[in-house]
């Protein structure tokens, strides 16, 4: 029993001090965009504030068909929320002329 016990109370408190699943995915941003733009061939295609310190930033490639979502901190941490495959740029949606914005409410 004492066995099963210290096997048991080893495993959970080598778990608590392991360092969080999202701490592989960030890094300094200079080497993250490095990466993204050698091995990928990815450029920024677009980017947003999330909050008033926090960057979104959207990358592609059209060699590739890869695509990157990173999160930008401004103590020059990013972090990456998704990455895919086949990504292809849509065509914007046009709305007819004759509907305004008013008249779709």
């Amino acid at each position: 029993m004492f066995k099963r016990l210290t096997s048991t109370a080893l495993v959970f408190g080598m778990a608590a001090l392991a360092p969080p699943a999202w701490a592989a995915t960030c890094g300094p941003r200079d080497q993250m965009v490095s990466h993204l733009t050698e091995k990928y061939q990815e450029t920024r295609r677009g980017a947003g504030l999330s909050s008033a310190t926090r960057v979104v930033e959207f990358w592609s490639s059209a060699q590739t068909g890869s695509f990157t979502l990173l999160l930008s901190y401004p103590n020059g941490m990013t972090c990456l929320l998704a990455t895919g495959n086949n990504w292809s740029d849509a065509a914007p949606v046009e709305r007819p002329a004759q509907i305004t914005t008013d008249e779709a409410t």
